[in-house]
């Protein structure tokens, strides 16, 4: 790290104006029902970069949903970033019958909502005015948030043995060049406590050994999550730990689950309320895709600088 920080709002720029369209609707007729989508970019500019975003299943009623996440969403559209929000089967706004093979966590078809939105951008192009053609299809990236990290754990090449028949699942997705994990699960066995193992087999196989898709961990160092995991907040940095690189880890000071509420404006499961840490979240989750995308781009180091520098530093940043 540079000894002298950076101003991260210099390199940040001023937000410019965004546009979000939804529910875009792509008809899926071979799901329970279509997938709905957020869509929200900038209205101007060309070539931009496409962020795949996963719902976490927090209290708020429309959290786990193409609503959530607006402090994310509209932070990385305001900063040049085409972002696709889906509502996975999972919603609570869904309530889909639980006695559904993979309910109530749809894992499989979260992943699978993510590669129907890549297999069908021309469909979403066309039903977001002024969008067609801007989309940079080279440049495609997956974040998630919770369940969602867990989702995108998957896309980047993690993996899992399928509770029901035993064999082992590989949804990777070789069109997304980098992701984004905040506060996701960690690794399966002893680690997680006896209720979570009953109620959702598939978190006990997961597999970080395959992971092999630049990332960047986002983890609070309060995050305990006692009712998944007996690990503490250690668990949730396993996919750093345990993936090959290159990964980059960033632990929030006094960070929990909701790291400061990132999940949304006003949200119930915000137990560490800080503007301060959504701030940071969204400037160095912003900066390390721009970095993975146009290498050398000097917003990552002012990202890092503006962390870790002061005399109460909000984090600390360690990469591999």
């Amino acid at each position: 790290m540079s000894s002298a920080p950076t101003h991260t709002a210099d390199a940040v720029g001023p937000p410019a104006p965004v546009l979000s369209v939804s529910p875009v609707v792509l008809p899926t007729p071979d799901r329970a029902v279509d997938l709905e989508v957020r869509v929200s970019a900038p209205v101007t500019g060309d070539g931009l970069p496409v962020v795949l975003l996963s719902h976490g299943q927090g209290h708020s009623h429309h959290l786990s949903s193409l609503n959530g996440y607006a402090p994310l969403a509209n932070f990385w559209a305001a900063h040049g970033f085409a972002v696709i929000q889906p509502t996975h089967l999972s919603s609570r706004t869904l309530d889909l019958d639980s006695d559904a093979p993979e309910a109530p966590m749809y894992w499989r078809s979260r992943a699978e909502d993510m590669k129907r939105v890549l297999d069908r951008l021309d469909e979403v192009e066309a039903a977001v005015p002024g969008l067609s053609g801007r989309l940079d299809r080279s440049r495609i990236a997956v974040a998630g948030h919770s369940m969602g990290g867990h989702t995108a754990s998957l896309l980047l090449g993690a993996r899992l043995t399928d509770p029901h028949d035993g064999t082992e699942v590989d949804l990777s997705e070789p069109r997304i060049t980098a992701g984004v994990l905040l506060a996701a699960p960690g690794r399966g066995g002893d680690a997680l406590t006896e209720p979570v193992t009953r109620a959702y087999p598939f978190l006990s196989t997961t597999d970080f050994s395959t992971m092999t898709t630049p990332a960047l961990v986002v983890a609070g160092d309060r995050d305990d999550s006692a009712h998944l995991t007996v690990r503490g907040p250690e668990w949730h940095t396993d996919p750093y730990l345990l993936a090959p690189g290159p990964k980059t880890l960033v632990t929030l000071f006094g960070g929990e689950h909701g790291l400061g509420g990132v999940s949304g404006y006003d949200v119930a499961e915000t137990t560490d309320e800080s503007p301060e840490r959504v701030s940071a979240v969204q400037r160095l989750t912003w900066a390390y895709l721009r970095d993975r995308f146009r290498p050398g781009d000097p917003a990552w180091q002012a990202a890092c600088d503006a962390l870790t520098s002061g005399p109460e530093p909000l984090g600390r940043v360690e990469s591999r």
